[in-house]
């Protein structure tokens, strides 16, 4: 009767065909990783690409790449999307791994008492399980697998050109708000000078008391504006600080961004920028995909009620104490399953799949009439984005002249307090139109690249990288 050991040495023998499921889960037969999406990057580089975002540096000057690079690295959303769609590459190992034998071992001890007497069990075996053929459902499955693991990585760039968009938007308005503040200080360091011209008016007894009231009156409107203009800087730089990962109250600095005259190289017929976006749009294509898994999961509801033939083989041993018979076998069949009748399970499968490849098809259609929309509409806002920031430049330099020479004519005494204050708050209102129509047209430039799903580091000027 074979003892406790040699049970323990069968075992050991398994353990040695078979390695722990351990030693399998740091394996990549079917190579996974290499058909995941890459870490999303602005500028992708393979000694980054499994390294954590590097801590941001005390005193960093931030130009919009260094802004735009962070974001992608440390936004949430990004590490969201990168993570579904490597989650999905492991889906499409998992599909091909169907495609090969099981093998299982077991292993059992009973205590049996029968007639007063006592004996104990043991047995053992292993057994290899072979799917052979099953009329496409694998395949299908495994077609299923990677359709939606290029709808992932189509959603991943859909998400990386969400978060650049984002984050160029969050930095342009961060830097509209500094320009804004900057324009607010002007405006209350010329309603001061207004104030000092009424205040030697009136002492030298050419002003009245009504105009040194409303000069005063107008500099305490334009400290109130610097006051809330700072407030709306301050929360700029927390938006801003949000889209690149980090917390709110973190400290950022930004270098200036050059003044530069629009061009119009982006001027095109819209049907080509319409029929440029439909061929490539990440969200589109994530739709497509999406559409084309469905039709996959059509063929595998059909595949489920098909017969399948299988392959079994393997060795067992049982043995055991006292009249216990040891035996030892071997076996090996084929088995073929047919499906005789399911409640219609499987009809209802088909149908509901066919419905979600339904569903998944006028998806994609909708996602196509908002590429053109998209399209259309940031071509437009580009469109008049353009010709207001041509138009402010000319509106900045009459309103500054205009305020030059209400104040001088003040000054000199031949003109009325009402001129200086209306100049300058025209010019105050020209300052922050001037500051809107450029904030209005990098975002539409950037809104415009988005929605040809173009968006990338080409749109962004290197000269306004910092070392």
């Amino acid at each position: 009767m074979p003892s406790c050991s040699a049970v323990l040495t069968f075992i050991a023998l398994a353990g040695s065909v078979v390695p722990p499921a351990i030693a399998f889960s740091a394996t990549d037969p079917f190579n996974s990783e290499a058909i995941a999406p890459p870490r999303p990057l602005l500028f992708p580089a393979a000694e980054r690409a499994d390294l954590p975002c590097q801590a941001v540096a005390p005193g960093t000057v931030y130009g919009v790449l260094e802004v735009v690079d962070l974001a992608l690295c440390q936004n949430p959303r990004t590490h969201e999307a990168w993570a579904s769609a490597r989650v999905q590459a492991a889906l499409v190992g998992l599909a091909q791994s169907e495609y090969l034998p099981a093998l299982d071992g077991s292993v059992g001890i009973e205590r049996i008492r029968s007639n007063g007497q006592n004996a104990t069990a043991r047995s053992a075996s292993l057994t290899l399980s072979w799917l052979l053929y099953d009329f496409g459902a694998r395949s299908a499955n495994l077609e299923n697998a990677r359709q939606l693991l290029s709808a992932a990585s189509a959603s991943l760039d859909a998400t990386v050109q969400s978060v650049f968009l984002d984050a160029l938007q969050s930095y342009f308005n961060t830097q509209a708000a500094r320009a804004a503040v900057s324009a607010a200080r002007e405006s209350e360091k010329a309603s001061r000078a207004s104030l000092s011209a009424a205040e030697v008016r009136y002492q030298v007894g050419t002003g009245t008391p009504a105009d040194r009231l409303l000069a005063q009156t107008a500099w305490s409107q334009a400290t109130l504006n610097r006051i809330r203009a700072e407030g709306v800087l301050q929360n700029a730089f927390g938006t801003l600080a949000n889209v690149m990962g980090l917390d709110a109250g973190t400290p950022l600095t930004l270098a200036d961004i050059p003044e530069a005259m629009p061009d119009d190289a982006f001027e095109r017929d819209v049907d080509t920028l319409i029929a440029q976006a439909r061929e490539r749009r990440p969200d589109l294509k994530a739709a497509e995909a999406q559409q084309r898994a469905a039709q996959a999961g059509v063929e595998q509801a059909r595949a489920a009620g098909l017969p399948t033939l299988s392959l079994g083989t393997g060795p067992s041993w049982v043995g055991g104490s006292g009249d216990t018979i040891n035996t030892r076998s071997n076996a090996i069949g084929l088995t073929l399953t047919l499906p005789l009748f399911s409640g219609f399970s499987t009809t209802y499968n088909v149908r509901s799949a066919q419905a979600r490849a339904d569903v998944a098809g006028a998806q994609r259609d909708s996602v196509r009439l908002q590429v053109a929309l998209d399209v259309w509409t940031a071509y437009q806002s580009l469109i008049t984005a353009t010709q207001a920031i041509r138009t402010t430049a000319d509106l900045l330099a009459s309103a500054e002249q205009s305020e030059n020479v209400a104040l001088g004519r003040y000054k000199a005494g031949v003109g009325s307090i009402l001129d200086v204050l209306n100049a300058q708050s025209a010019l105050a209102d020209a300052r922050l139109q001037r500051i809107q129509a450029r904030l209005d047209w990098n975002v539409f430039r950037a809104t415009l690249a988005k929605a040809l799903g173009a968006l990338d580091s080409s749109l962004l000027n290197p000269a306004t990288r910092t070392p």
